[in-house]
């Protein structure tokens, strides 16, 4: 059994950072993941899209942020447990908790942090016929990777955020980029919908509008879609891939049956003190969380991080003062013996 100060659900920036909050506090976390890597929505779904209200950083990436963060954790020795789903949560009779995943791996802690996002995730598919037939042989539902599309036709369907900035951005990489959606109006941000104009103009997108895809070719992989336009009789589109953006359906998964205050598929918490949910012991922060307020962004889940760790250090040595320093003051130390911290200034006498 692998046994922790603090479990923390989810491993994405908010879950991340939680470990370097509770390493100031000589707190040990562990991780428990779904995905076989750390970084959450960063890694699996956008790792190179660029991220624009992470202080101090004018523009990232987030893979690079999950990197960064990564690195900035890597001192206090956190445990992964990666590629597993938490399933079940016990409360012992000493107030800590057993959590068991869907492959049987117990994790033995002081205090259960939830950091899951929005919980796992599903795509929204259009309701092709033969789309499963396809589906990472043309067919892709996430950009991971955009050199894929080097050179290749890409046919985008969607009308939302995902749908413009990744025409926009492989309009620079594929060789043909056509973007469809059902409405002539679409529902991103108006510089987004703006720049693909632009770029309509300039012959780099192929704009459709309004249509739908209603089929599929190919034999062993995408070779064309079937586009219908309002009032105008189909035709076919040559491709070589397909990516329908029509959004990700969250879902908590096992954590909603854990007997915790949900409110429209998030976790209430008490959002005055410590983010802590209905069940001592358990706490709620990121997106998964909700309260009065909420704002669903990841410098928040760092402040929501931050506060948390303070109340756990209270839950786990109730009678123990910590006395807060900063990190500019006291340095850090790591679990694994390192120690930073600023130089100190060399004082000389005058002679």
């Amino acid at each position: 059994m692998i046994t922790t100060d603090i479990l923390i659900i989810g491993a994405g920036p908010t879950g991340l950072f939680t470990v370097f909050e509770a390493g100031l506090l000589k707190l040990k976390c562990h991780l428990i993941d779904a995905l076989p890597q750390p970084g959450g929505q960063c890694s699996e779904i956008y790792p190179k899209k660029p991220i624009y209200d992470i202080p101090a950083y004018p523009e990232i990436l987030a893979g690079d942020l999950t990197k960064n963060l990564l690195e900035q954790i890597k001192q206090f020795e956190p445990g992964f447990t990666l590629g597993e789903r938490a399933e079940t949560i016990d409360k012992q009779e000493d107030g800590t908790f057993i959590v068991t995943t869907n492959k049987g791996t117990k994790h033995h802690a002081k205090v259960v942090a939830i950091a899951g996002g929005l919980g796992s995730f599903e795509p929204r598919k259009p309701l092709l016929e033969n789309i499963t037939n396809f589906e990472d042989k043309g067919v892709e539902y996430i950009i991971k990777e955009p050199e894929l599309y080097r050179n290749k036709k890409v046919v985008i369907s969607g009308g939302g955020d995902s749908a413009l900035d990744w025409a926009i951005f492989l309009s620079d990489v594929a060789s043909e980029v056509t973007l469809i959606h059902r409405r002539n109006e679409f529902r991103g941000a108006l510089d987004s919908v703006e720049k693909v104009q632009e770029l309509k103009n300039l012959g780099k997108i192929n704009l459709i509008t309004p249509a739908e895809v209603k089929g599929i070719l190919g034999a062993e992989k995408v070779t064309g879609v079937v586009v219908e336009k309002k009032g105008e009789d189909g035709f076919i589109i040559d491709t070589d891939h397909f990516i329908p953006l029509f959004g990700l359906s969250p879902k908590l998964g096992p954590i909603g049956s854990w007997g915790l205050e949900i409110e429209k598929n998030a976790i209430k918490v008490n959002n005055a003190l410590d983010y802590q949910t209905n069940i001592p012991g358990i706490y709620a922060i990121g997106d998964v969380n909700t309260y009065p307020g909420k704002l669903k962004l990841i410098l928040c889940g760092f402040h929501e991080a931050t506060l948390m760790c303070q109340s756990a250090y209270k839950r786990i040595f109730p009678d123990k003062k910590y006395v807060m320093k900063y990190t500019t003051v006291g340095g850090v130390d790591g679990f694994d013996g390192t120690r930073k911290e600023a130089p100190k200034a060399v004082v000389k006498a005058i002679q």
